[in-house]
């Protein structure tokens, strides 16, 4: 099923060897058919449905954002805190996230593959500059913000959108090369490797993982030969694996998620983990009820970041986790379908850009979830959406802003207008 969902997704993009569908490819692709008694000229400018899930998942998680922190101010590292002020300071960054998403969607996507080389190139600069000692802000031992006195600025997240952009441009630019390692992959891998020596001088090998990813996954769909594509990946890994077994650590973490109950791992390397398990195993089908959570009352470090899905599953039980998952699903859809449609319009660029975003928001979502439910190791990747943190959001709502100007401009070629 896997193998054929893939072929569907790399055969809807216009290579130099496949002939572009047009509108009538691009109404079909989007649901716009005969069967449809609404004209293009009928509906909105962008996808409401989007709008609404996304607007969903962010209101869902300023509410579970406060319930996870109202009682942080009783122990003493945030004894000077209100029980409000990380749900005002999530509030403050979703006014900036929405001001950031505004500015975004006005600029053509056009413009934005023009800026490409230098959207990557400024990114790359900041996350030498967090490095700098005296200027990136140090938290629990990582040095991965910027601080601009008002808000933070974490570069990671700014790289991941960049990073897409920058993909995105670059396999439109290699089209006629896709079939050649030397043209495409290797120049890619170089890049990727001064964004992942950075990364993991923070260190931040979630972001790297993620963007890694993403990075390679729009190489994929844009038509790069399969076998080098298979290659690259068994080289990642193999890179992936040298990093966890020379790191004594990662080395640490890895062994306590495979067994997160034996000797003194659930007070040790797997605490994390284990009070997020018996966070699920209280939530049980309906939950404790809204604000009722235990594991939030400093049992489970990080709850209103990494684990605030955690939260959701002690106080909403399963069928909270489950209208999440389902939310998130839906916004991945959403974006591979506005991206197979631009594609068909012959708009390369717009459609692997919001297939990247669908991408990103799918595998960091997975990645989450996974390290929650103790399917992955304990990694530190917030939830897209829902996790508190100002940058994150911020860059979540610049990208899906996009990916609703990637709509707005399909729906307005195929009203016969100019994109």
């Amino acid at each position: 099923m896997l193998n054929k969902w893939f072929k569907r997704e790399r055969s809807s993009l216009p290579t130099h060897s496949l002939i572009p569908a047009g509108v009538a490819g691009a109404s079909s692709a989007y649901g716009l058919g005969r069967g449809n008694t609404q004209g293009v000229g009928q509906q909105h400018s962008v996808d409401q449905s989007l709008v609404w899930a996304v607007l969903a998942l962010l209101f869902l998680g300023l509410v579970m954002v406060y319930s996870a922190t109202v009682a942080l101010p009783d122990s003493n590292k945030y004894a000077n805190y209100s029980t409000t002020h990380f749900l005002v300071r999530h509030a403050v960054s979703f006014l900036v996230a929405f001001a950031a998403a505004f500015f975004a969607f006005q600029i053509p996507m056009k413009s934005w593959q023009q800026l490409a080389p230098l959207l990557f190139l400024s990114c790359l600069g900041l996350l030498l500059l967090v490095l700098i000692p005296g200027v990136g802000k140090d938290v629990n031992g990582a040095r991965r913000w910027l601080s601009l006195y008002v808000l933070n600025i974490q570069p990671s997240e700014l790289m991941k959108v960049c990073a897409i952009i920058y993909a995105a441009d670059y396999t439109v630019r290699k089209q006629a090369y896709m079939q050649r390692i030397g043209k495409v992959l290797l120049p890619m891998i170089v890049a990727m490797f001064l964004v992942g020596m950075l990364l993991l001088l923070e260190p931040d090998m979630g972001a790297f993982i993620v963007i890694v990813t993403v990075v390679f996954a729009i190489l994929f769909l844009g038509g790069i030969n399969a076998k080098v594509f298979l290659g690259s990946i068994g080289m990642l890994s193999a890179a992936f694996a040298l990093l966890i077994a020379f790191s004594d650590y990662r080395r640490a973490r890895l062994l306590a998620y495979l067994d997160p109950w034996s000797g003194d791992n659930a007070q040790n390397k797997a605490y994390q983990l284990s009070h997020s398990l018996i966070a699920f195993g209280r939530g049980e089908v309906f939950g404790v009820g809204l604000g009722g959570s235990v594991e939030k009352l400093h049992y489970l470090p990080e709850a209103h970041t990494d684990f605030i899905l955690a939260v959701i599953g002690e106080e909403l039980g399963f069928v909270g986790v489950t209208i999440v998952i389902l939310l998130f699903a839906f916004i991945v859809r959403r974006c591979f379908a506005i991206g197979s449609q631009a594609i068909a319009l012959e708009r390369t660029f717009s459609g692997l850009f919001a297939k990247g975003v669908g991408t990103w928001i799918g595998v960091q979502t997975f990645i989450n979830m996974g390290v929650n439910l103790g399917l992955l190791p304990t990694k530190g990747l917030t939830l897209p959406l829902m996790s508190y943190g100002g940058s994150a959001i911020m860059m979540n709502c610049v990208a899906l802003a996009l990916v609703l100007r990637v709509d707005y401009e399909n729906r307005t070629m195929m009203r016969g207008g100019a994109a």
